[in-house]
């Protein structure tokens, strides 16, 4: 039985110890380079085909299609999951979703709760806040309601934005009755539109970040994750009514989401002009990213792709993927590699000149962005997706290796094999035609689920069926 106390102290433990390999960035060839600022703006349920540097032709994103213009543009970057919890626990832990406790979406209801953030997991910010770093979180946690699983428990120095999950009204912010804006540990109530207020305190933080950012004293960390175009398609009227004059023939599903859209990347693009106002977009790496594909029924597109939003095809794991670091990553460039939102962190630790911790399953992508030379990636891929409601606390699972891809779509349907290579729509299921490959597949598959049962998705409080959400 674990009491919290002997929670906290593991979690405080385990953390120190994988710190303490973070402590030697200085190469003893000459000195260290100059760590970057680095922003991560991380937006929800964004399809593939949702950006006009995507494809899109009936909606304008100038500022995020200049800003994929300015680095390296992913042609074949994927979510970790179909949903929001697992994505952003990959992101921000560089392991697999499952291997840290978070197969499924982490929700305010104890009985429909996939996931508990392991104590043992270390996060980014708290491996980058050794090597100087200031951390701050702007927009949506969505890894944990209690206070030991907040961001500031978690190594964010500021977090001004939504604890939960999604909201059910963009406007007053809540979720099933519960207020979860937060100022650091502070319940707040702010006025206005949730895609409003995560860019003004974007901004905010980045202007009162620059004086030490400007003169090397303290680079930052922002990770910045909105929570648009997420349902429910709430966009300003304003600019709902600017896209229905644009744009007459547009179904008003479309319309709503595209304007919803064009709002979040008006937002976007003052974040990245406060940046430059302050002197800093020279000196910061930007990735931008989506948590998982769009979901079509609410209007999203996600290009030629099969799927949408939850389901294991490529229209729900495909995401748009961009990174910018002036002087290190050549603009205009793409690249067909195929890489994972649990790349980032690993990435973003060889940046920044400080060492991975062991363990994690993501591999760095900086030799990639930085033009050298590098092998093919021949590692095998797992998704999970845990969930509730009809599926019934069940999971469904695909695995890449190579070309193939084996799907387990829904935890009552057969395993599909398609080649992404012959069949990149997903179209011609060759699951019966091609049992030694499926089989080959299959039995990976397991392995990695045995791999991953070792790690608890539910709380260790025993009280946690109890109602422990109940007071957040």
């Amino acid at each position: 039985m674990f009491t919290k106390s002997r929670i906290r102290l593991s979690h405080v433990v385990a953390t120190a110890l994988l710190l303490a390999a973070t402590r030697a960035p200085v190469s003893r060839a000459g000195p260290a380079r100059p760590r970057p600022n680095i922003l991560v703006i991380l937006v929800d349920d964004l399809g593939y085909g949702d950006l006009g540097s995507y494809g899109a032709e009936d909606l304008r994103t100038p500022n995020i299609d200049a800003l994929v213009a300015r680095g390296m543009r992913f042609r074949n970057f994927y979510a970790n999951c179909p949903v929001c919890s697992p994505s952003r626990a990959a992101l921000l832990t560089g392991k697999y979703p499952d291997r840290v406790g978070v197969p499924g979406v982490i929700r305010t209801d104890p009985e429909d709760n996939w996931g508990y953030l392991s104590d043992r997991a270390v996060l980014l910010p708290a491996l980058l806040k050794p090597a100087g770093y200031h951390t701050a979180l702007v927009g949506k946690w969505h890894l944990g309601l209690e206070p030991r699983n907040a961001p500031n428990a978690r190594g964010f120095d500021r977090f001004h934005g939504f604890l939960g999950d999604m909201m059910s009204d963009y406007w007053t912010h809540v979720r099933e009755g519960h207020n979860y804006m937060r100022l650091d540990d502070r319940e707040i109530d702010p006025e206005g539109h949730a895609t409003d207020l995560f860019t003004a305190w974007a901004v905010e933080y980045l202007r009162d970040r620059a004086p030490d950012a400007r003169s090397g004293k303290r680079p930052f960390f922002l990770y910045l994750a909105y929570n648009a175009p997420h349902a429910p398609i709430q966009p300003p009227p304003a600019w709902l009514d600017r896209v229905k004059r644009r744009e007459p023939g547009l179904d008003e599903k479309r319309a709503k989401l595209v304007a919803l859209i064009e709002h979040l990347d008006d937002g976007i693009g003052q974040v990245l002009g406060a940046l430059k106002e302050a002197g800093l977009d020279d000196d910061t790496l930007i990735v931008f990213t989506s948590d998982n594909g769009g979901e079509v029924s609410l209007g999203a597109r996600n290009g030629p792709l099969r799927g949408t939003k939850g389901q294991m095809y490529e229209g729900g794991i495909r995401v748009p993927a961009a990174v910018v670091w002036p002087g290190r990553v050549a603009p205009g460039s793409s690249t067909d590699r195929v890489a994972l939102h649990m790349d980032l962190m690993p990435t973003l630790c060889d940046a920044a000149v400080v060492a991975n911790p062991a363990g994690i399953d993501g591999r760095s992508l900086l030799p990639l962005l930085e033009g050298q030379a590098a092998d093919a990636d021949a590692r095998e891929l797992y998704w999970v997706r845990r969930e509730g409601g009809p599926f019934a606390g069940l999971a469904s699972h695909a695995l890449r290796r190579g070309d193939w891809k084996l799907i387990h779509n829904t935890p009552f349907r057969p395993l599909e094999l398609y080649n992404l290579k012959d069949d990149p729509r997903e179209q011609h299921d060759l699951a019966a035609s091609q049992p030694r490959v499926r089989d080959d597949l299959a039995h990976a598959l397991k392995l990695h689920v045995l791999r991953s049962g070792s790690v608890s998705w539910q709380d260790p409080d025993p009280r946690a069926l109890t109602g422990r959400h109940s007071s957040p």
